[in-house]
């Protein structure tokens, strides 16, 4: 039985450190949990020009999170955060691919950043910096290993995120400056931070539309593995 071709996507990097030249990056782990759950994963390159070639060949789209953000004007933001810092050919490219495999019905996870840039695509709006907006914020850029939990999300009950992991409390990783802020109607807000903050987005238009805010490739809990494991599953149905 052929495996479910996942699709992740890179980020990139100008030259500098690895090469002189500009150079793509991917975490190893993002690929290994696909792997250990039953896909084959394929990076991506950022051509916005090819995505429908590649929403053809893939099963699943993994939408991988960075050290940048999405541009405020995509959300209808008329000012910026000193903080921001953006890639426009990689959002733009997760952005046109994103939509087409939603287009295709064909199932997305949207990972820390990834989450962030589905939220917008759904018709939310972001924090542009968690720690001028909320107030006794957690430290969601958590000063301890991404191996380890940073703080506990509440699931909410009777969503596709509960039934996945089967528990109402998950200790997660955090690593994060901005958030989703305001839902569209299609928007369904499945986990919280303690303090208030949005973890966790699903629509249940289409056959498997999930966003989570911190990182299941790391697998710190049970719940991480059966998020990797449904999303695989349901690349594969």
């Amino acid at each position: 039985m052929s495996l479910p071709i996942i699709g992740i996507t890179l980020d990139s990097e100008d030259p500098g450190g690895y090469s002189n030249m500009p150079w793509y990056a991917l975490r190893q782990n993002y690929a290994d949990v696909v792997v250990g759950s039953g896909g084959l994963p394929l990076a991506l390159p950022h051509e916005p020009d090819h995505v429908a070639n590649y929403v053809s060949k893939l099963d699943g789209l993994v939408v991988t999170g960075g050290a940048f953000d999405v541009d405020p004007s995509l959300f209808g933001a008329t000012t910026r955060h000193d903080t921001v810092v953006t890639k426009d050919r990689r959002t733009q490219f997760e952005k046109n691919i994103t939509e087409a495999m939603l287009a295709a019905n064909k199932p997305v996870l949207g990972i820390c950043g990834g989450q962030q840039l589905l939220h917008v695509i759904l018709g939310g709006t972001l924090i542009q910096h968690i720690p001028d907006e909320v107030e006794n914020a957690l430290a969601h850029e958590q000063p301890n290993p991404r191996t380890e939990a940073g703080h506990n999300v509440k699931i909410t009950p009777g969503t596709l995120l509960h039934r996945i992991v089967g528990t109402e409390t998950l200790a997660v990783n955090s690593a994060h400056h901005q958030a989703a802020r305001d839902i569209s109607e299609n928007i369904i807000i499945n986990a919280l931070a303690e303090d208030g903050v949005i973890e966790g987005i699903e629509d249940n238009r289409y056959r498997f539309c999930l966003g989570v805010q911190w990182h299941p490739e790391y697998l710190i809990s049970d719940g991480d593995r059966k998020i990797i494991d449904a999303f695989v599953g349901a690349s594969a149905a």
